[in-house]
């Protein structure tokens, strides 16, 4: 009996629910050797797309296989995937965590729909905070679903509304992954600022983070995924710029740099606030680099519009960036706004990757000469700096080292470092 093979689509918190339920279907003695379990993503129409398309992929190869199909996008339209040929039975996003509904006994030729209202969960349940995938680093589940709608993102109904884990069961995962060895790890969630509210005592994010670092002393590097800046408070932006065991890495979840669009979008920060939240962690930190998701062509996007959101690119000094073309979602608000010509969205998608793609070789540039600490990826050669800059290496690591490297050269916009002996 072996574990199920799992494909995951979308970001890293599914990544990191894939291990979790692989793990939890190998304790439940779910025989795998039959199953392809497709964890799916529907922040886009195009992460709807490629997730049908795994699926028949999947199918084609191991016509065999049952597939079972589960995450966001089979949470939020169940019906358009058990429609599929290729489908066994399509599982909700709380309801993956019950073995027994990977229990195929399929009676018909129907696929089985389990899929419970996600809305009504308001449990913490342990299994959010045992994901990690099999790499370099670990990833912890500290938080899931979200309370906020903005008007593009169909995600909420995938969820759920905002829930979090516990603090002594995150501390308790992260000194697990610390005694297997892991040297970093990275908190994860749908929307980690908005962590605590619901617990005892409504701890924050940040105290959380302190926490982790004063009961897991032995962990050399923290990082955070997605944040949303207008929810980053005094103590986490004190230690986002001065802790050295969390990285220099920021990512924030910008989404326009257009005041107009971003009130369309329902988001709660404004331009001025994103660029003055950067000048203030770069004055404290500088080595802090930052990341951003945008969307290009949201819909009423003129051009000015696009205009502010592509400079904003320069003022807030964003290296590593998201775009995202929009798509309409149905049962969004922003689906019956004014659209914009899918052309035009491409061309304004592409002209933010390339603007972000020029500032960030710079970035690497500028590193050049400078002394890294990297974390060492499965090829043993390759790795990621404390502020995520991707490195390669003239001499083999183990996956998940970290090692000293100075950086002597970038070759193909590729950072070539020396490993100091």
């Amino acid at each position: 009996m072996s574990a199920p093979e799992m494909i995951s689509m979308g970001c890293r918190l599914n990544i990191a629910e894939s291990e979790t339920l692989r793990q939890n279907l190998a304790a439940n003695n779910i025989d795998g050797d039959n199953l392809i379990i497709v964890n799916s993503c529907a922040v886009t129409n195009e992460a709807v797309r490629q997730t049908r398309q795994a699926i028949r992929r999947a199918k084609k190869d191991n016509p065999e296989k049952n597939i079972i199909v589960t995450g966001c996008a089979a949470q939020v339209d169940p019906a358009m995937f058990s429609a599929m040929p290729e489908t066994s039975a399509v599982v909700g996003n709380f309801d993956k965590y019950d073995a027994a509904n990977f229990k195929l006994g399929l009676q018909s030729n129907r696929p089985d729909i389990r899929v419970s209202d996600i809305m009504r969960v308001t449990e913490t349940a342990p299994h959010m905070v045992s994901a990690f995938a099999d790499r370099s680093r670990a990833f912890v589940e500290i938080q899931n679903g979200c309370d906020h709608r903005c008007t593009f993102c169909i995600i909420p109904f995938g969820r759920g509304n905002s829930r979090s884990v516990p603090a002594g069961l995150i501390v308790d995962q992260v000194q697990a992954l610390v005694d297997q060895g892991f040297q970093e790890v990275v908190l994860t969630g749908v929307d980690v600022t908005s962590y605590g509210p619901d617990l005892p005592g409504a701890p924050t994010l940040g105290m959380l983070i302190e926490r982790i670092l004063k009961r897991v002393p032995e962990l050399p590097r923290l990082r955070l995924s997605s944040l949303d800046g207008i929810e980053i408070d005094d103590r986490l932006f004190d230690l986002l710029t001065g802790e050295a065991r969390l990285m220099p890495h920021v990512h924030l979840s910008l989404q326009s740099g257009d005041n107009m669009i971003l009130k369309r979008m329902k988001r709660r920060h404004n331009r001025e606030q994103a660029i003055a939240l950067v000048e203030r962690l770069k004055s404290r930190r500088p080595e802090i680099a930052i990341g951003a998701d945008i969307i290009a062509g949201f819909p009423t996007e003129d051009d000015i519009m696009f205009a502010n959101s592509l400079s904003i690119i320069e003022q807030c000094d964003i290296v590593h960036g998201h775009i995202f073309p929009y798509s309409p979602k149905q049962g969004t608000p922003a689906a019956k706004m004014p659209q914009i010509d899918g052309q035009v969205i491409k061309e304004r998608a592409k002209i933010l990757r390339t603007a972000i793609r020029e500032r960030s070789g710079s970035w690497h540039q500028s590193l050049v000469g400078s002394r890294q600490n990297i974390l060492a990826e499965i090829s043993g050669d390759t790795g990621y700096s404390e502020n995520f800059a991707r490195v390669h290496f003239d001499t083999k690591a183990s996956k998940g080292q970290i090692v000293p490297v100075e950086i002597i050269d970038m070759q193909d916009k590729k950072l070539i470092g020396r490993v100091i002996a």
